[in-house]
């Protein structure tokens, strides 16, 4: 079966990024996250999405 969503934790391994810069992420709005009671979750779709917003290195050398 097919998660259909992810611990902060799952994600912090999955991504590579500290605790702290993901709720930063968080804070600023660029990273979805749910509750389920204390539980904080974050969608499949929503990591993709955030995923898929990052900038290409590529693209960023041609703005420079």
């Amino acid at each position: 079966m097919k998660p259909v969503a992810y611990s902060v934790s799952q994600v912090l391994e999955m991504i590579g990024i500290s605790r702290s810069k993901f709720y930063q992420l968080v804070n600023g709005r660029q990273i979805k996250v749910r509750k389920i009671g204390n539980r904080t979750i974050i969608l499949v779709g929503d990591l993709d999405e955030f995923l898929q917003r990052l900038p290409v290195l590529g693209d960023m050398e041609k703005d420079q």
